[in-house]
């Protein structure tokens, strides 16, 4: 299927929604359908409490990732993007209605029954469809058979992650948790004004405008930098440094510390943002020591910062 570099969501009704502002007390915390190392629903709590915006302009991601936080959040407007176009084709087909709940549960209780008789000769099989015709129900299928979640691209783009070894993976109870979850999410797309674009965080950041937030959720430089694309201190700093000149306010999540070391790029003295830090046990991650405890920061701009 061939999708628009942007796709612009007008279901919503500016008169039935009141503007969503932070900061704000969650502590229930939807999982959105797609899995990423580096998924925010744990932190999600810290992050809301941390930001203070009026939520008059859009919330703006440059790295969308899986979600978390825009549906969790759920504002009125806002521009969302990412590099990986087959995450953001996932949410423009739950947009267009290609992707539903009902033909999610159809599409996993076939590929699961192959699955439960074939195992892995059956997921590698979906693997290789996938990296031949993209598909956002096989990119669903392969997120939730794979090794430990991990959503993992090689240089040519080709989904790489190996089989979680689990033939009886998409039990009925398994399967419902995750149509739930993309009938959820369908929903709030569809009563908001929301923009999904491929595009890289420096064309992204190009539009920002005052009333505006950002939230940047890069890969974080030496842990995750096989996701979709390289990413490295240096662009760490650009990052930051843009950040800082946008008329917005903005809020950077990244890494502190772990039991193996300290984030150098935290080391650089960082006058008018407020650094706030929340410990968190990561589950998802391909290697051994991308897994276990961690000491998440958030950087924020001064004025966006609750005391």
């Amino acid at each position: 299927m061939e999708y628009p570099d942007q796709l612009t969501l007008s279901g919503f009704d500016g008169t039935s929604s009141s503007a969503v502002s932070l900061p704000r007390i969650t502590n229930i915390v939807k999982a959105p359908p797609l899995k990423c190392q580096g998924i925010k629903t744990k932190l999600t709590p810290f992050i809301f409490s941390s930001i203070r915006w009026n939520g008059a302009g859009r919330w703006i991601e440059p790295f969308l990732g899986s979600g978390t936080v825009l549906f969790n959040l759920a504002p009125r407007r806002a521009l969302v993007a990412d590099t990986n176009l087959h995450i953001i084709n996932f949410y423009r087909d739950i947009a267009s209605g290609n992707v539903t709940g009902k033909t999610v549960r159809e599409y996993l209780e076939r590929e699961g029954r192959s699955l439960s008789i074939y195992g892995d000769e059956h997921y590698y099989n979906v693997r290789k469809r996938f990296n031949a015709h993209p598909s956002s129900l096989d990119l669903l299928f392969l997120n939730r058979a794979c090794f430990n979640g991990v959503m993992r691209f090689n240089k040519k783009g080709e989904f790489n992650v190996p089989f979680c070894k689990k033939p009886e993976r998409f039990s009925r109870a398994y399967i419902t948790k995750i149509v739930n979850q993309v009938s959820w999410v369908s929903r709030l797309i569809r009563s908001r004004d929301w923009v999904f674009a491929v595009a890289d965080w420096r064309e992204t950041l190009s539009g920002v405008r005052k009333r505006d937030f950002v939230y940047a959720d890069p890969p974080y430089a030496g842990r995750h930098t096989d996701y979709y694309n390289s990413w490295t201190s240096e662009e760490f700093v650009e990052l930051l440094a843009r950040l800082r000149d946008l008329p917005a306010g903005f809020a950077l999540s990244t890494w502190k510390q772990n039991r193996h070391r300290s984030n150098p790029s935290l080391e650089r003295e960082m006058p008018s943002v407020v650094i706030k830090t929340a410990n968190h046990f990561y589950h998802v991650g391909s290697k051994e020591d991308l897994r276990g405890e961690m000491e998440e920061a958030l950087i924020i701009s001064r004025d966006f910062a609750t005391p």
